[in-house]
């Protein structure tokens, strides 16, 4: 998610965090930075949501090849291969261990909702 504006309070948790050498990546949803709006499409919010995790990853130093568990949650199940199109694309080898689960609602009017575990070693160590 993007930084708060300068008269808006940050949120009350952390985008990624390290501990004992696994990365826990908070919930991400697909929110255009630019206009802090949710994607317009269910394919522009999947790739707005997986570039927020990657660059997440990114900033604790890890890659999305890096990750070994993924949950994602979803307002409309009848979504889950336009996702799956889109999520595809992030991973250059063996995917993640994944849950994709159907929810009532999500904030901001989201579809998708994104966490992670990484661990930095995984994709060192194909």
């Amino acid at each position: 998610m993007p930084a708060p504006a300068a008269n808006e309070p940050a949120l009350p948790f952390s985008e990624g965090v390290m501990a004992g050498g696994v990365f826990y990546v908070a919930g991400h949803i697909g929110m255009d930075p630019a206009t802090h709006k949710v994607g317009a499409t269910a394919d522009a919010e999947a790739r707005l949501v997986m570039d927020a995790v990657k660059q997440t990853l990114a900033d604790g130093g890890l890659t999305m090849d890096d990750l070994v568990s993924v949950t994602v949650y979803c307002t409309d199940l009848g979504l889950y291969d336009s996702f799956n199109s889109v999520y595809r694309t992030y991973f250059h080898g063996p995917f993640p261990a994944r849950a994709f689960i159907g929810i009532d609602k999500l904030v901001r009017g989201a579809h998708f909702e994104v966490a992670g575990t990484a661990v930095k070693s995984r994709a060192a160590g194909r």
